[in-house]
């Protein structure tokens, strides 16, 4: 891939998550500090993606028009800010749905691959749960855990289980810090 690149989660990288789904544009709430760090990575020079699991459309509650209101919001703020997201993909399907998207699986990546002809190598992928970072493995990514959303919770997971088989998973505190770690190159 030409540009370099980073993967973002969405709900608990982004926005603050909640267990009753992001449904409406004023349920997003950016955690703090989130649309700064993408905007110092866009300004820095990276193509920022988002590959986020949906499946409050899947589930009915809300829908596809709905979710592009609260990305909406999400992209004006980060305009406002200086940044940007490149692309958005995103898995509507519930998780037994069997499609090939819904991370842990790594269809989205194939996707992105596909459209930006390239792999994943050196390309860092964040996000809080454990789908989050065994997609990025899968796809040849670097996985990156932030301690936000569910990511306390699933850095335990990881530790208690050490047959998860999750090299190298890099830990920060937030979106912020990761950024403040990949700027300064440090990683």
């Amino acid at each position: 891939m030409a540009k370099q690149l980073v993967i973002l989660d969405r709900d608990g990288v982004i926005n603050q998550d909640s267990a009753e789904f992001i449904k409406s544009p004023d349920e997003w709430i950016p955690i703090k500090g989130s649309l700064e760090a993408i905007a110092r990575l866009t300004q820095a020079g990276y193509e920022v993606v988002l590959i986020t699991n949906q499946s409050g459309i899947g589930r009915g509650l809300l829908s596809a028009d709905q979710l592009n209101q609260i990305h909406g919001k999400m992209l004006e703020q980060l305009r406002q800010l200086g940044g940007q997201i490149q692309t958005i993909l995103f898995c509507p399907h519930l998780p037994d749905d069997g499609c090939t998207c819904r991370k842990p699986l790594a269809g989205m990546y194939g996707e992105l691959g596909a459209h930006m002809g390239g792999n994943f190598a050196g390309v860092y992928s964040v996000g809080d749960s454990l789908r989050d970072l065994q997609a990025a493995q899968t796809a040849g990514a670097t996985p990156v855990l932030v301690k936000t959303g569910n990511g306390r919770k699933t850095k335990k997971l990881i530790e208690d289980q050490l047959d998860l088989k999750l090299d190298s998973v890099l830990v920060f505190d937030n979106l912020a810090s990761f950024v403040d770690a990949l700027l300064q190159h440090e990683l």
